[in-house]
């Protein structure tokens, strides 16, 4: 009977987990996320004048977040 060899080594990662960067992203992404759903329901809730701090972190740190894991995944890609 024929033995198939994978296209692959079996050999265990060495690398643990994403770079920094993309970590990073993701992190930030994800508290913009939280913030964009904060000022909806808060608005959906009734309050008109919402906390300049909350506005600027949906508006700045989402997509700040977004670009910087897009980047880190490209710089990720180029360097394989």
């Amino acid at each position: 009977m024929a033995y198939m060899e994978t296209a692959t080594p079996n050999t265990p990662k060495t690398d643990h987990g994403k770079p920094l960067l993309m970590r990073l992203g993701v992190g930030l992404f994800a508290i913009g996320m939280v913030a964009v759903l904060a000022v909806f329901i808060l608005f959906a809730a009734g309050m008109d004048e919402l906390p300049v701090w909350l506005s600027v972190a949906a508006v700045v740190i989402t997509p700040l977040g977004l670009a910087l894991g897009l980047y880190a995944l490209v710089r990720e890609h180029r360097g394989k």
